[in-house]
């Protein structure tokens, strides 16, 4: 799942290089770059009017994605808000989805409850998920950064996204840049750091405190959210063992990961089935996977089933807003309810949440070197990475 993933990325990303093709361009390591030519004005006080960004003005296929300079500024629009030059901006696998129109209905509602009754449109839309760049303003209540501080964030999927000039974000989704990384390096973190935190803390019960010989199995685990859980478990002191293809061994190798099972061998299962039973399962896979999955779990002593992959939002994009949350609703409940009762399981959802103050705490890691920026092919940033130089 997470190479499919990847290689959808690349191949937009691919598409998004020859769509500006009016524009400068430079090939970086990262991936394919996009620089957006800067308007005449380069302060946010001087830039009222416009700014450079990707944008979609309708869903559908790659042809949707349009390059403009004509997009409104964002400015601090509350106390709490900062407004960030962004240096470099990440393209996520949910970015690919959003662009033809997965999860619109549940985020059009998050973006804007009145937008049900008054069928307001949520075009044009800043795709983007990850940001590395600069504060230039800030709200009158803001006292974690200042004008002038590097930092990186993920951007909620219901805001405005990073692949513009600049975003306008809270405070508390706003967290200091490691120093050891570029922004390009930077850009390819926090939204998948803000997804595995959410499901191992929030889902898993999992933390610094409580991982400790904890044996945690990682399906999908070559992808951004199980190459970065990785290491944040094995920093944590956790016994991992993640599900990969061959090819991906000796990635999940060298990030820490104890055990690797090769999930396209036919004895995937059974090899999984001998091992010492888990504290956590962290699915990145969804399917089948939970068939079999909760199966290996300690039965009775509190451990965790979290999917990353829940039906939630496309039961809502195909049977609207209120049968789709009812219909998830009552799935969620049965599967719960049938894992407790037949064998002590608890089964869990993981959603990405916003959370600056643990990208503190992962800036700490990065900067401490236990969290790495790595790729299969040995280069730095994440195969999702799309950097924008302005």
């Amino acid at each position: 799942m997470g190479s499919v993933r990847a290689m959808a990325s690349t191949r937009l990303l691919s598409s998004f290089n020859a769509k500006a093709a009016h524009a400068t361009k430079t090939l970086a390591r990262s991936g394919w770059s996009a620089s957006l030519r800067r308007n005449a004005c380069s302060s946010p006080s001087a830039l009222r009017s416009c700014m450079s960004a990707w944008v979609i003005d309708q869903y559908g296929t790659d042809g949707v994605l349009k390059y403009t300079e004509e997009m409104p500024v964002p400015s601090v629009g509350s106390t709490s808000e900062v407004l960030i030059r962004v240096h470099a901006a990440s393209l996520n696998p949910l970015d690919i989805s959003m662009k033809g129109g997965y999860g619109a209905k549940l985020l059009n509602l998050r973006r804007d409850p009145m937008s049900v009754m008054a069928g307001a449109s949520e075009f044009p839309l800043v795709l983007g998920r990850d940001v590395s760049g600069e504060v230039v303003d800030c709200g009158s209540d803001v006292t974690h950064v200042v004008p002038g501080d590097e930092v990186w964030a993920a951007v909620p999927p219901w805001k405005q996204g990073s692949l513009a000039e600049f975003v306008t974000l809270t405070e508390y989704e706003v967290s200091h840049k490691p120093k050891l990384l570029s922004h390009t390096e930077a850009a390819s973190i926090p939204y998948v750091a803000n997804t595995a935190l959410s499901a191992l803390v929030n889902a898993g019960g999992l933390c610094r405190d409580s991982a400790s010989n904890k044996r945690v199995l990682i399906t999908g685990a070559s992808g951004g959210v199980g190459t970065f859980s990785i290491q944040l478990l094995k920093a944590w002191g956790a016994h991992v063992t993640v599900t990969c293809s061959q090819n991906a061994e000796g990635l999940v190798r060298g990030l820490g990961a104890d055990e690797v099972v090769d999930y396209t061998a036919g004895d995937s299962l059974e090899l999984l089935e001998m091992m010492e039973k888990f504290d956590v399962i962290l699915d990145n896979v969804g399917g089948e996977t939970e068939e079999w999955a909760t199966g290996l779990l300690k039965p009775w002593s509190g451990a965790k089933y979290v999917t990353l992959v829940s039906p939630l939002l496309l039961q809502t994009d195909s049977m609207g807003l209120l049968d789709g949350m009812l219909q998830a609703g009552l799935s969620l409940h049965n599967k719960a309810m049938q894992n407790i009762i037949s064998c002590g399981v608890f089964y869990r959802w993981g959603f990405y949440a916003p959370d600056g103050p643990a990208l503190d705490e992962v800036s700490k890691l990065v900067d401490a070197g236990k969290v790495s920026v790595r790729r299969a092919d040995g280069f730095q940033c994440d195969a999702t990475t799309l950097a924008i130089h302005c």
